[in-house]
């Protein structure tokens, strides 16, 4: 059979780079889509609903969206995720507590998030709130991490 041909050592290794080589630039056209993809996640926003709609002193559950958003007396914003800063469980509000409980392993959060028992050892996180055109817009993107919680984390309209 005359069609088989034989295959030197130079030719070999000629393959060999050429291949190592187009996967390597496959790879690169790869990440370069994804980080284009995750781009453009990283604006979008969640309309929560217009400010008009939220009743100072009520917290107001977003389950699929994995937070509560709490309209505090005084009129301002706070999203508060519902994930446990101990190993992330889903968080649950008790309203006859009036604070968040971690059914895995009993942490409990104050209204506004801060550790009231552990084994959580900071703040629930916070998501960015921007307010515009009277719409509640969160980002889901973007959780913040915190110790505990102070004023300026609240978003006024």
């Amino acid at each position: 059979m005359k069609f088989i041909k034989k295959i030197t050592r130079r030719g070999f290794i000629k393959k060999a780079i050429i291949t190592l080589a187009s996967l390597e630039l496959l790879y690169v056209f790869v990440n370069l889509l994804n980080k284009g993809s995750e781009a453009k996640e990283a604006t979008h926003l969640f309309n929560a609903g217009d400010t008009d709609l939220f009743e100072h002193g009520k917290l107001y559950p977003f389950s699929n969206e994995r937070f509560y958003l709490s309209r505090l007396t005084d009129g301002g914003f706070l999203a508060i995720s519902t994930k446990c800063t101990h190993l992330g469980c889903t968080v649950q509000f008790k309203n006859k507590d009036n604070k968040f409980i971690c059914p895995c392993h009993a942490s409990a959060f104050n209204k506004f998030g801060e550790v009231l028992a552990p084994p959580a050892t900071r703040a629930l996180d916070i998501l960015p709130i921007t307010i515009a055109n009277n719409k509640v817009m969160i980002d889901l993107n973007k959780p913040q991490k915190r110790l505990k919680h102070n004023s300026s984390q609240i978003t006024y309209a």
